[in-house]
């Protein structure tokens, strides 16, 4: 019987081949974490990433196509951490029996601001200004979209000063990433995280 000498494909192999590719995709993400809030955007190499990964150009231009590529791929990673954070603390919030919209906000803004300060290397980053071309219009565009998941977990209408008010608590919690990014402890995060949903109380009254 001739022995198969191809590649395999299916089973095991498959799903073998498909955990390398997705951990290599998770190195080189990881990697330009670290060199890209250590140098920023534009002073930061292809060649930076790929050392610190241990990976080699081909690889990284294989899984992202190149630097901008892997800056936005970074910044998709940071919006689903995001989501995560705050969509589950809404969802265990729900299942406690909590069923005011506004505390479900609040549980969802705490969640959030608290994973802004375990990942405060990223939010530095990304709200530095030092992004490729167009990346501002892409953020602006998500944060029209980060209003509308807000006036619909708040259960907000159509008049001018509900849509004013999502707006203002959107803005709120954005303002209080910016501060919690740059705090010098997490005793000083925590007491931002406390003022901004005392501030979110009184404005959503």
């Amino acid at each position: 019987m001739a022995r198969r000498t191809g590649p395999r494909t299916g089973g095991r192999a498959g799903a073998w081949q498909w955990s390398r590719t997705t951990r290599t995709r998770s190195v080189l993400l990881e990697a330009a974490r670290e060199v890209f809030s250590a140098k920023g955007f534009a002073d930061a190499g292809v060649a930076d990433v790929v050392e610190r990964a241990g990976s080699s150009v081909g690889s990284l231009y294989h899984h992202f196509g190149g630097k901008t590529e892997l800056f936005l791929a970074l910044w998709e990673d940071q919006q689903a951490y995001d989501e995560e954070q705050a969509g589950t603390a809404v969802a265990r919030a729900r299942a406690d029996g909590e069923d005011d919209p506004l505390e479900l906000f609040i549980a969802g803004a705490r969640a959030f601001l608290e994973g802004s300060w375990q990942r405060r290397d990223v939010g530095l980053l990304l709200l530095a200004g030092d992004g490729p071309p167009g990346f501002d219009m892409l953020r602006r565009g998500r944060n029209r979209e980060w209003v509308r998941q807000n006036s619909a977990l708040l259960q907000a209408g159509d008049s001018a000063l509900e849509r004013l008010t999502v707006s203002v608590l959107t803005a709120v919690i954005g303002e209080a990433r910016r501060e919690i990014v740059v705090a010098d402890s997490r005793d000083e995060a925590d007491r931002l995280i406390e003022a901004t949903v005392d501030l979110i109380r009184r404005l959503g009254d």
